[in-house]
């Protein structure tokens, strides 16, 4: 049994998207590597998953950041 309950950071009105469960809740119920945020309200960790995509389509697209090209064709 261990002596130390390990705690989540995270303070009450805060949000987070779960990526076990699936679903936003308020305040940190999973471990860190579980979810994402935090957001300011429901709505915003509910569409986590789109403005994660929406981001990684934006980076991916950036042309100031390109690590396909061989180190030569610079």
């Amino acid at each position: 049994m261990a002596l130390f309950k390990r705690q989540t950071a995270g303070k009450p009105g805060e949000f987070y998207y779960c990526l076990k469960h699936r679903k936003a809740e308020e305040g940190p119920e999973c471990p860190g590597r579980r979810r994402l945020g935090p957001y300011a309200t429901r709505e915003e960790a509910e569409r986590a998953i789109e403005t994660v995509s929406e981001r990684n389509r934006a980076w991916d697209t950036d042309p100031r950041w390109n690590d396909d090209q061989a180190a030569g064709d610079r």
